[in-house]
């Protein structure tokens, strides 16, 4: 085991250990569905882009998404291939169900932080609480022992990247479309 992978076994631990309670255990589960499968920031793109107000907050959104899509799931996950948590500790009870893909990096959390940079660029007065939300989703992947605090922090890392990119082409695009009216 490598040094990195036992300094995040240490982190998991930790959690399993100290913070581990049956309220936790009741929430985490539920926290972690605001990342399942991208449906949420999905369904809150669909909404903004349905909107002419926020139209522009939408196409960001798409933008990252599909980025975010194509640089985890479709990019790093298959090619790192890192095992999950509790495939090399068994010992862990699982509170959800044991997942396909590979741990690294987390999906539930970039998607959850793209979603946070696009949402804290149109509405900026709740930024707080986007951010708040994205951090959450990423501790409960810590909680639920699916991920690695290194998956999460990369996730993390990677969401960021994938929302101001996805700022930044909206910007181009909406800019080159008004100029070719």
């Amino acid at each position: 085991m490598g040094l990195i992978t036992t300094f995040d076994f240490m982190i998991l631990d930790a959690i399993q250990e100290h913070l581990k309670c049956a309220f936790l255990d009741f929430l985490m589960p539920l926290v972690t569905l605001f990342g399942e499968h991208g449906i949420v920031p999905v369904v809150l793109a669909l909404i903004l882009l349905a909107i002419p107000k926020t139209r522009k907050a939408g196409i960001a959104l798409t933008i990252a998404l599909i980025l975010q899509v194509l640089v985890v799931n479709l990019g790093l996950k298959p090619l790192v291939g890192r095992i999950r948590p509790y495939d090399q500790n068994p010992a862990v009870t699982l509170l959800v169900s044991p997942l396909s893909d590979y741990s690294f990096p987390s999906g539930h959390t970039s998607c959850l932080f793209l979603t946070a940079v696009v949402f804290s660029h149109r509405f900026p007065k709740g930024s707080l609480w986007f951010y708040l939300t994205a951090a959450l989703v990423g501790f409960s992947r810590l909680y639920l022992y699916v991920h690695f605090p290194t998956d999460v922090l990369t996730g993390a890392v990677l969401g960021i990247l994938c929302g101001v990119l996805g700022i930044w082409l909206a910007d181009r695009l909406v800019k080159w479309r008004r100029s070719t009216k």
